[in-house]
């Protein structure tokens, strides 16, 4: 397991020494909350521009990474809907943070490992899953939200216009049209962005670490333990046995892996407290999710990868 480790290492020291400036008081508040700003709506779409606009899916097997993601996605969606309706003691504003949960994916530490496994190859298919993730997550968790969340402040246009302006979604289309269209990212478009992107993933993971509270988790296992089991047990088995039923090998079925066994995503709490979601409980499941992850994955990266 040493590979696995030694892939792993460099990540979550970055993570650690996000939450060691944090407490220490190194930068203030506010820097970290604009950094985590920057890297959402700066950075990280330059990353997925870049990477996803000269990305060629001719050869790729694109569709049944589609279908991987669509399949695994759903499926969880769906049991954790059934699970709420068929005698879950939570109430509305709790289920949306057990959804996003087991649904979100934490796209820094994804696309890090798919860096540190695969190289540039990994990050590419990383890239590329992520570029499906990201869409029918915020789909699924904004519908969440429609139907058990607090909506009295947003009307459904500002859903909408969260949803179609989510800058995740913009840059995805972006490089999707690029890739498409074969035009790519052009000239020194692709220098500038390369630059910017480059600071994405160790500015996304010290805000990964800044963001943790341990000190939150107590008071709300059940909810803990309902996401994690469906992030780190339900999607994972779901992706390996879609991942055998379509044939896919390699650094996509790699990168697919990878992406379905890293923790929820930190972004979740923002939208739980823009939609009257319940920010305790999501603050709880992401704490726990992020440490249990550096215990799990490797497990789940030996059997599955």
């Amino acid at each position: 397991m040493s590979d696995i480790a030694m892939a792993l290492a460099p990540i979550l020291v970055l993570i650690l020494i996000g939450y060691s400036l944090k407490r220490s008081h190194f930068l203030p508040d506010d820097a970290w909350s604009g950094m985590e700003k920057l890297t959402y709506f700066v950075l990280f779409p330059a990353l997925l521009v870049r990477t996803l606009g000269n990305q060629s899916l001719a050869g790729a097997p694109w569709s049944a990474m589609l279908l991987v993601v669509v399949g695994t996605l759903l499926l969880a969606a769906a049991l954790l809907i059934a699970w709420r309706q068929f005698g879950a003691a939570v109430d509305g504003a709790t289920f949306t943070s057990i959804f996003q949960g087991g649904v979100r994916f934490n796209t820094y530490i994804a696309l890090a490992v798919a860096q540190a496994f695969f190289g540039v190859d990994g990050l590419a298919m990383g890239a590329v899953t992520a570029g499906f993730m990201i869409v029918l997550i915020n789909l699924l968790c904004i519908s969440a939200f429609a139907v058990w969340g607090t909506r009295s402040r947003k009307g459904w246009k500002l859903i909408i216009r969260d949803v179609i302006g989510n800058p995740l979604i913009l840059a995805c289309a972006l490089g999707w049209l690029l890739s498409l269209s074969g035009i790519g990212v052009p000239g020194i478009a692709e220098d500038i962005l390369e630059i910017i992107g480059r600071a994405a993933l160790p500015f996304g993971l010290l805000a990964v670490g800044a963001a943790l509270k341990p000190e939150a988790v107590r008071g709300h296992i059940g909810p803990i333990l309902v996401s994690s089991i469906i992030q780190f047990g339900l999607k994972p088995t779901a992706t390996a046995l879609l991942i055998v039923v379509t044939e896919l090998s390699g650094v996509p079925a790699g990168a697919l892996v990878i992406c379905f066994m890293v923790p929820t995503a930190p972004s979740a709490y923002i939208l739980a407290r823009q939609l009257g979601g319940d920010t305790a409980t999501m603050a709880s499941i992401i704490t726990f999710q992020t440490l249990l992850a550096f215990l799990v994955m490797p497990f789940i990266a030996r059997l599955l990868l």
